[in-house]
């Protein structure tokens, strides 16, 4: 039995609740599954412990998750914090994470489970493609620099290098060869999305990921303006599989992507490096609704899914990877039987409430997994 110990970044807002939400389904998860062993360590981190201490991530913290084998965030920053130059302390806390893990792929699925409720519901084979956005480069690498001249001009800076946008294709096409292909007709593909007619930076980003396509003659590749794929990811978006681009399209198109399929309720992420990983959902804090326990909880949970399927893929371990497969399968359940959902989708469950019910679903699971076994023999 092989041990992994996560870091746990509750954060603000509604991701404690939701952290707290998803302890329950990992720690019935370990309970129901032989050879899971995971350990958590939790910390105090982001807008709240900068209100209390002026930092946002302490440097005890931030060794905790590079020491960890994975780190689990659930939802940082609250609009009233900011530094004194009016920016909102969550960016300097998520980049300097995403720079310090050295996490280059920021992974985002939509996917549309059965009984979500949506506008594409009946509109075509279904939807389930991957958003990947190069995470640490692109516009983003302005962060913390750009120029100001005086109240008349402001400059920022689109970073493409040859080594980030090839670490981020070709971890697009190592995932695509994991996948069943687009639901159109399961085609396993990859798409370049970028704005190459008019930038001479996505221009180099189209010529790098190509270039990397050569790798991988089993995987079909094109490429696809990033104002046509908006458009297409409405008309059509049964008609993709993985699509890879700048870090700043990815921001964007993830949450229309998010919007297909059901809301940031249910929109996992996973930030991929070549030795750290980090996952979260794609929502924010909806300090709002913080403290009344109503905050869906399974975009954490989908999110600690894919660090399962994560640890499992990197250590070569099959009970993480089955793991990983049976949480998800517990949270399609629950979604498809329609009876426990949090008022976002339409429901009047509590965030504790849905977390039992996933709870319950992988209790079931075991259950009949071992009176099959047992049949068998």
């Amino acid at each position: 039995m092989t041990s992994y110990r996560i870091a746990l970044l509750p954060g603000d807002g509604i991701g404690p609740e939701c952290m707290d939400a998803t302890r329950i389904v990992l720690d019935r998860l370990i309970t129901e599954t032989t050879g899971l062993d995971l350990t958590f360590t939790s910390h105090h981190a982001g807008a709240e412990l900068y209100r209390e201490t002026g930092e946002t991530l302490p440097q005890s913290v931030l060794q905790d998750c590079l020491d960890a084998d994975a780190v689990l965030l659930s939802a940082i920053g609250l609009p009233d914090v900011r530094h004194p130059d009016g920016t909102e302390v969550q960016p300097t806390m998520m980049v300097g994470l995403r720079r310090a893990l050295g996490v280059h792929s920021a992974v985002r699925p939509v996917k549309l489970y059965p009984g979500v409720p949506g506008v594409l519901r009946d509109a075509g084979p279904g939807i389930d493609f991957i958003v990947i956005r190069e995470n640490l480069e692109g516009l983003f690498a302005s962060f913390g620099g750009g120029s100001r001249v005086g109240d008349e001009v402001v400059t920022d800076t689109m970073v493409v290098t040859r080594k980030g946008t090839s670490q981020v294709s070709d971890f697009a096409f190592r995932l695509a060869q994991r996948r069943n292909g687009r639901p159109r007709d399961g085609k396993k593909m990859v798409t370049c999305v970028d704005k190459a007619n008019v930038f001479r930076s996505l221009a180099f980003f189209r010529k790098v990921f190509f270039d990397v396509a050569e790798n991988y003659p089993d995987i079909h590749s094109d490429a696809v303006y990033v104002d046509a794929m908006s458009l297409y990811m409405v008309q059509n978006p049964w008609d993709f599989d993985v699509l890879v681009m700048e870090n700043q399209f990815g921001d964007i198109l993830s949450d229309l992507g998010a919007g297909l399929v059901g809301g940031l309720g249910l929109g996992p992420s996973a930030e991929i490096g070549e030795h750290h990983a980090l996952f979260q959902p794609s929502h924010g804090t909806a300090p709002q609704l913080a403290g009344k326990n109503v905050a869906n909880p399974l975009a954490t949970i989908l999110s600690a899914a894919m660090m399962l399927d994560w640890l499992g893929d990197k250590h070569d371990n099959t009970v993480c990877l089955n793991a990983a497969v049976t949480l998800e399968n517990a949270v399609a359940q629950v979604l498809r039987e329609r009876q426990v959902r949090t008022p976002d989708m339409g429901g009047n469950a509590s965030t504790t409430e849905v977390a039992e019910a996933v709870a319950a679903a992988l209790s079931a699971a075991a259950s009949s997994t071992a009176t099959s076994s047992a049949t068998s023999l």
